[in-house]
């Protein structure tokens, strides 16, 4: 399929069973902090990006295959001049998960690092571009079987990434400036601390900046404001003890930082789009 640059070809819905994109952009393009109930794989076939994933940042380069888990929050951005072509695919459960005939634990595999960056050599990256652009073939047309032949396509791109060796490239980690090196301590230490009191005056002067350059030097590396970053930590570890403990919902508050039921309830609906106690209901293991 011929590519109009910064014109995506898309099938399907991001947070649905099974989603595809490929786009070829020009001009400058980020995408902002999110994370989705599905898992996703990001090809990078040319150019190079930096990305926010599961609390560090790493630097993309073409032939870079990411695999990124349910939940985890993340983010891209440009790395030099705009110029990308990239394709995500993202699927659930239902699609290729524990309940499909399809299905083996080797193929979530590589998920198990909440988001690994596999850089593929000349052979694998030959065939993975094949398989993507038969995944993209088959999605422009309704045609019998179409589903069926997505979910083989996906399962052989699964298969590719789960044998691939388990280490990441040396050089996947972005180059750190001081900055960096400075707000990538921040970061450790709120994923560390988050059930604690965090205040960005608390957190500046632990670092011995000040709070107003705290606050910008944090949102120009990471993508997020300070409080944005704390509540989203918070949140992910609440998910968590929703999901697989028994422990009420106040009790999860506490123990993920929140000074109260109401203020815990109202960010976690402004983040999940729902309450603690339905997420529960939905989600429970």
């Amino acid at each position: 399929m011929k590519l109009i640059p910064d014109k995506p070809f898309t099938y399907g819905d991001e947070d649905g069973d099974f989603y595809i994109q490929q786009v070829r952009r020009t001009k400058p393009f980020g995408r902002t902090n999110h994370d989705h109930p599905t898992y996703e794989i990001y090809y990078l076939a040319a150019g190079e990006r930096v990305h926010f994933l599961d609390r560090r940042t790493v630097r993309l380069t073409a032939g870079d295959l990411v695999l990124v888990n349910k939940h985890v929050v993340h983010n891209a951005s440009d790395l030099g001049p705009p110029e990308h072509e990239r394709i995500v695919v993202n699927f659930s459960d239902a699609f290729l998960g524990a309940g499909h005939p399809l299905h083996d634990p080797l193929l979530l595999a590589p998920f198990a690092r909440q988001a690994a960056v596999l850089r593929l050599g000349a052979q694998e990256r030959a065939f993975a571009e094949q398989l993507f652009a038969k995944m993209v073939a088959e999605a422009a047309h309704e045609r019998p079987g179409r589903e069926v032949y997505l979910r083989l396509l996906l399962a052989e791109l699964l298969l590719l990434a789960a044998r691939h060796p388990a280490d990441e490239p040396k050089d996947v980690a972005a180059a750190q400036s001081p900055l960096q090196r400075k707000i990538a301590e921040v970061v450790a230490h709120v994923n560390a601390s988050y059930e604690t009191k965090l205040t960005l005056a608390g957190l500046a002067g632990r670092f011995f900046v000040s709070p107003y350059y705290l606050s910008r030097s944090f949102r120009a590396v990471t993508g997020f404001t300070l409080i944005e970053y704390v509540n989203l930590t918070r949140i992910r570890e609440a998910r968590r003890l929703l999901r697989e403990t028994d422990l009420k919902i106040i009790a999860v508050a506490e123990r993920t930082g929140f000074d109260s039921a109401g203020h815990f309830d109202r960010v976690f609906k402004k983040l999940t789009g729902t309450t603690p106690h339905l997420y529960r209901k939905l989600n429970r293991l």
